[in-house]
């Protein structure tokens, strides 16, 4: 099935093969036609799998259809988990509409796109949108922090997204979901994407729409078919020399490192650097100047290592990524998914490695339950796992009538 088939057009066919498109991926094929029918879709679709030109192009087209006279208004609203999914989306609905202005439409002009994102002025963004704007993309944070503000028209949307839903779960967005709703119209349609499922899923989306139609990919692989993936066992105080070792042996030219913490990512980078690795830290509590000028170094090959936490691990489209390392082993298998979907993209080939100690073991084990693969342990000379496997000693049974039953406490509560 072409791009030619969805009948999107002129101008965004012209986007289209001007960002190399050529075939739909199987969730493509899937939502745009759901989309263009103005249903509400909940679509479940692994990282890469281009679920954000799925709903980019046929929002493109469906408000192109609409744009109206006068000053421009708020159609499209797109709220996703982290500042950089959030810079990303919000460029592609700049680069997929470059070329609306060219149609032959009565009011036809290229749509006017706001991002809205913490760690800038919140001054200047409220500006831009008191100016006119077609399509806001937005952390749910500081959407919200707008909205407070009455300086936003939200009584002409059409559309909401909410992408990248699982890790808006994560990160406490069900309790600000009903703000969110309170502001928007009854009558819109609702495009939810995910790349895991879990049952409180089912909660979000029945409190966002009473009429979904569920999408996802048969038969799609759990991770990348183009990524070799590895694991190597190492005592942790080895790991630091274990990754210069690979990093040499290797060579490496786009590496992903993920580390558990924000503070042990800026100490490893700050020690690599001082050996002559070209190599930077980045998480969450770098200032957005730092982020933007950081990422686009690591994206612009100016950086060989970027040591991260999971701040990047979702949705983020970096090209050539040749290796991620998992230093540290991610919390939930779904992340350690996303971790390595940062490479071997596109058709492209890439490794995955993990190091695991005596304490990772357990954990790895369910990972690779989850994610559908099993992989050989492998030990590198001069690196190996020594020592012994901590035994496990069951914990104490509770003494009764030790602690305060529930019962007790939600009597207390009841009585302030």
């Amino acid at each position: 099935m072409p791009f030619t088939s969805f009948n999107f057009s002129v101008p965004l066919q012209k986007a289209i093969k001007s960002n190399n498109y050529t075939q739909p991926t199987p969730i493509q094929a899937k939502v745009i036609p759901q989309i263009l029918n103005k249903k509400d879709i909940i679509a479940q679709a692994q990282t890469g799998s281009g679920k954000s030109a799925g709903f980019v192009l046929p929002l493109l087209e469906l408000w192109s259809r609409d744009i109206g006279e006068g000053k421009a208004k708020i159609k499209v609203l797109v709220l996703t988990p982290t500042r950089e999914l959030t810079q990303q989306i919000a460029q592609t609905f700049v680069s997929l509409g470059a070329f609306l202005g060219e149609t032959s439409y009565s009011f036809a002009r290229k749509p006017k796109v706001v991002s809205l994102i913490g760690g800038e002025s919140i001054g200047d963004q409220l500006f831009e949108i008191q100016k006119g704007c077609d399509i806001v993309v937005a952390t749910a944070g500081r959407f919200l922090d707008v909205v407070g503000k009455k300086q936003m028209n939200l009584s002409f949307v059409e559309y909401f997204v909410l992408d990248e839903a699982d890790k808006m779960l994560t990160i406490g967005f069900d309790k600000e979901l009903d703000g969110v709703l309170e502001v928007l119209p009854s009558q819109r349609q609702n495009l939810l994407f995910s790349a895991t499922y879990p049952p409180k899923m089912q909660s979000i989306a029945s409190r966002i729409t009473s009429d979904v139609i569920e999408i996802s990919v048969d038969n799609e692989q759990p991770t990348v078919a183009e990524t070799t993936q590895r694991v190597i066992e190492v005592n942790p105080h080895n790991r630091s020399g274990l990754l210069r070792y690979l990093l040499k042996k290797e060579k490496f030219k786009q590496i992903l490192v993920f580390m558990a913490n924000k503070r042990a990512t800026d100490n490893i980078a700050r020690k690599f650097k001082k050996i002559g690795f070209s190599a930077d830290s980045f998480h969450g509590d770098l200032d957005q100047e730092d982020r933007n000028y950081t990422l686009k170094q690591f994206k612009d090959k100016k950086l060989q290592i970027l040591f991260t936490t999971d701040l990047v691990s979702r949705g983020l489209d970096i090209e050539d990524v040749s290796c991620v390392i998992n230093f540290d082993l991610p919390r939930s298998p779904a992340d350690y998914i996303h971790r390595i979907g940062r490479t071997g993209r596109a058709g492209k080939s890439g490794m995955a490695i993990s190091f695991i100690g005596h304490d990772e073991q357990e954990h790895f084990k369910l990972i690779e339950k989850r994610s559908q693969i099993k992989l050989t342990r492998e030990q590198i000379k001069g690196f190996e796992l020594t020592g012994d496997a901590p035994i496990k000693e069951r914990g104490k049974a509770p003494i009764k009538g030790k602690g305060k039953s529930k019962k007790d406490k939600l009597r207390e509560q009841a009585s302030l």
